[in-house]
């Protein structure tokens, strides 16, 4: 007899680098250990635009030989296909026909990201289940009555959000009546990233600096996406704490550059890191530590919401010394893992971690195994929705 099939939709062609691959791969390999046969499929009907030089580039079949490369390397075989609904409709991986009886014979499909616009077909067979990374944007949407995003959200069966202070005391997102969101976060196969050897020096991350196009006004108050206004708050670290920051940002301005270097910040691009795989997973692991900050809206509105990325930092048994959104609600902070919303608590939790990094990253790798192993977090999302 087969295994049940989970079919996961996912959008790794739309941003292929190493942060957002792995994301999916740890739903997709999670799924596997828990004994489904996980699918792939990425039907977001947004042109692969990193894959073309030139307008008329093959972009839809360089993306899906991208999705192919990737799942082949982690022993998922053709277990995919790449919907080109941008343009002519095409398949990949799978035919028309193929991919039907795909979503026909799933158990659940998972609109990863809620990423993929959903269409009829893809709840024929198990419930589509929507998996919010982000939250803020959608919940403000939806407490401004927003038509599209009410009809966006109609067809799936059940919601979840990385925002895992929703609907508590001091989260300050809008709650919806109609649509119920259950608290989530990142599945994480810890044993993936085990094995790195003794910290590095640096404290490191990698993220996105300028994004200033993404803010939200939430009852006449607006709240930001980007994150140098978060790193500008702890500009002097290094010069505080006498040890080696390292950021490998995407986004940035030359100025933003030259500033963050004036203050003893290392600065590389992100794509030095980020553009394959193992070498980011080594980049990880080759750190002290992680330092990082979170959105200001995350921040302000107290979501709770906690990073993917940090989550591989503390896999690989680094320390984690990141921004309060309010996460330390449902994760242990104090050991491993450090919340700061000063200059002050960032320079102790630095302190801290350098006294003695390897048994934080040994407390890292605890918390990885106890809060994000990956079949744990999905058979607890997977129960929630009767599965």
């Amino acid at each position: 007899m087969n295994p049940p099939r989970i079919v996961v939709l996912g959008m790794m062609t739309k941003m292929p680098v190493a942060g957002v691959v792995w994301q999916n791969l740890h739903y997709l390999l999670g799924f596997e250990r828990l004994g489904y046969e996980a699918w792939y499929v990425e039907a977001h009907g947004i042109n692969p635009s990193m894959f073309q030089e030139h307008e008329d580039d093959p972009g839809s079949a360089r993306a899906a030989a991208f999705v192919d490369g990737v799942l082949r390397r982690f022993g998922l075989g053709r277990r995919w296909a790449y919907h080109a609904l941008h343009h002519d409709g095409a398949c990949f991986g799978l035919s028309r026909t193929e991919l039907l009886a795909l979503y026909d014979s799933a158990e659940v499909v998972v609109n990863l990201h809620g990423g993929t616009l959903p269409l009829p077909e893809h709840a024929t067979g198990g419930p589509l289940v929507y998996v919010e990374t982000d939250p803020v944007t959608l919940q403000v949407e939806l407490h401004e009555g927003r038509r599209e995003t009410i009809e966006f959200l109609e067809p799936h069966a059940a919601f979840f959000t990385f925002g895992e202070r929703y609907g508590l005391p001091g989260c300050g997102l809008p709650v919806s009546d109609r649509f119920r969101f259950h608290p989530t976060r990142q599945p994480v196969v810890v044993d993936l990233w085990e094995g790195g050897g003794p910290p590095g020096v640096a404290f490191t991350t990698v993220a996105s600096y300028r994004q200033g196009w993404r803010s939200v006004e939430l009852d006449g108050e607006v709240y930001h996406w980007t994150k140098n206004r978060e790193f500008a708050r702890v500009l002097d670290l290094p010069a505080r704490t006498g040890q080696e920051f390292e950021l490998a940002l995407a986004a940035s301005r030359h100025v933003d550059r030259q500033t963050l270097a004036a203050h003893g910040w290392r600065v590389r691009a992100a794509t030095e890191v980020s553009d394959d795989v193992d070498v980011y997973r080594s980049y990880i692991q080759g750190s002290r530590a992680e330092f990082t900050v979170a959105k200001d809206q995350n921040v302000r509105l107290r979501t709770g919401w906690f990073s993917d990325r940090s989550a591989t930092y503390l896999a690989a048994g680094r320390a984690v010394v990141t921004q309060d959104t309010g996460f330390g609600e449902h994760l242990p902070v104090g050991e491993g893992l450090f919340s700061w919303s000063t200059m002050e608590e960032a320079v102790a939790a630095v302190e801290a971690v350098t006294a003695d990094p390897v048994r934080h990253g040994r407390a890292a790798t605890a918390l990885a195994r106890e809060h994000f192993d990956a079949e744990g977090v999905l058979k607890r999302l997977l129960a929630e929705v009767g599965v």
